[in-house]
Parts: C-alpha cells; structure tokens; sequence
C-alpha cells in the first residue's frame, strides 16, 4: 500500500509556479541590448532574430556568441514583442537572468556597498532607466518584489541599453523581509520621501561609512507605510523650486549620484 503526506496547497502552488516561471522565456530587442545579450556568456540564449541590415551591425557579436540567426525581412519581422517597438532588425528570446541569492550579492557583489530598492515601480522604462544609473554609479544591485514590480522584459532592456547584463536586478518574495536582511547585514536604509524633514544628504552624513541602502517608491504613492516603518532614515531631494517633482528614475539618478560623491570624499580623506 502507497503511503504519504499529502502537500499542503500552498506548497503545491508555489512548486506550480517555480516551474511556470522557468519556462518562461523574454524577448529583448534593439541593437544594443541584443548586442550585449549575445556577449554575456551567463545569458541563456534560445532564438535569434535579425534583418541583414540588423547582422552587417551585429556580426561580431553574433559569431562570438556561435549562434545561427534567423533572416527575417524587414517589412514581415515576425517575433511575439508588442506592436510599434522600435526593435531595429534584431530581436533574441532568452531566459531570465539568475543572478544568486541576494545575501552574495549585497555583502561580495562587484561595486560599492550600494544597493537601490524600489516598492512597486511597475514601468520598465524608469526600471531600465534606475538600472542604468545604478550600473554608472557603481551599486551592486537593484532590488524589487517579484510581484507589483517591473518584470525583465524587452522594454525594460531596451531602455538600461545593456545595464540589464551587467546591473543585478533582483526580484524578492517580499521587500520588507529583504530590507531587515540587509539591515542586518549592516546596511543603512534611506527612504526617499518628498515630505521628509532630514535632506538626504544629512541622512547620507547619519550614515557615515556603512553600506546604503536607497528605497524609491512609485510616483503618485510612494513608498508603502510598511516600508516607511522599515527604512532607517526617510529623507528628501531639496528642490530650488516651488512647484514639481523628480520622476524615480530622475530620483534614483541623483542619489545614487550623491551616495556616489560621499564615498568618493571618504576615499580621498
């Protein structure tokens, strides 16, 4: 007689969905972000997709990634990414990036001890913007809820213009508990919030030497009460105006700018 435990649902639903997501496949386009795609040997690549225009531009990467494109025309580009992307000719279905555990990263990854955590940004276009920045200024990784968050997609690619390869975006089940593993790596986490009294340079001061941890929120909500409660400090861009705001790639650009310039300072001094 067969015996056994019967799983609990939740277990059975959360092993359905780690095998859904693992054949899940993305879509990047545009020449950049295939170009650095088909150069990162860490890249799961399945398909690729280029006009002859598209691989005259392309050949060197494609013969270093020892892949053998698909000819398309120009006018029949037949791939599944949306309508009216600007996708220049060249498109490659590849898996996700796994990029570790997010304790690797934050304590041993390549950069400064300077993370960027962003609650609920769903636009891929800001997410490729902040991945953009962080890969400038030096930060270890990006960090994001697996749900409410920009998902890695063609857009999001095409918009970090090759940061996406380069730049770990880590998606978290849950962004509180991520922000008290870092805390309790030593990280300081500073909310960025518009009606904080502490300017984020007196909170980057308040933090001294210790690694940094940037929280961005969405525009319109902002940041969550929870991941208020979370932060260490909650701090503000000072504005020379009276009126506007920075969107939270603009936002994320000219933090990661000045957490940048502190540990530059304390390097020099």
């Amino acid at each position: 007689m067969k015996t056994g435990t019967t799983k609990p649902t939740w277990v059975v639903d959360k092993e359905r969905a780690r095998r859904a997501e693992a054949k899940e496949t993305v879509w990047l386009f545009g020449l950049h972000a295939v170009r650095d795609a088909l150069l990162n040997p860490a890249r799961e690549k399945l398909r690729l997709v280029l006009t002859k225009n598209a691989l005259d531009k392309l050949e060197e990467a494609v013969a270093q990634s020892g892949m053998e494109p698909e000819i398309a025309d120009p006018r029949r580009f037949d791939v599944p990414i949306d309508e009216g992307s600007v996708h220049q000719g060249a498109a490659l279905e590849v898996k996700a990036l796994d990029w570790g555990k997010l304790a690797d990263v934050a304590i041993s990854g390549a950069g400064e001890p300077l993370v960027v955590l962003l609650d609920r940004v769903t636009d891929p276009h800001n997410v490729g913007a902040v991945l953009r920045s962080a890969e400038v200024f030096g930060a270890r990784a990006v960090i994001a809820p697996r749900h409410h968050s920009a998902p890695e997609t063609g857009a999001l690619a095409k918009t970090a213009s090759g940061a996406l390869e380069r730049q770990p975006y880590l998606r978290v089940a849950n962004l509180a508990d991520a922000m008290e593993e870092l805390q309790a790596m030593g990280y300081v986490l500073i909310g960025l919030d518009g009606e904080a009294e502490m300017t984020l340079d007196a909170a980057l001061q308040q933090a001294g030497s210790r690694a940094v941890g940037l929280v961005m929120g969405a525009e319109g909500p902002g940041l969550r009460e929870k991941t208020k409660d979370t932060c260490d400090f909650l701090a503000r861009i000072p504005a020379g105006g009276a009126f506007g705001s920075l969107n939270v790639s603009n936002a994320a650009a000219v933090s990661l700018y000045a957490a940048s310039q502190r540990r530059n300072h304390e390097s020099a001094t």
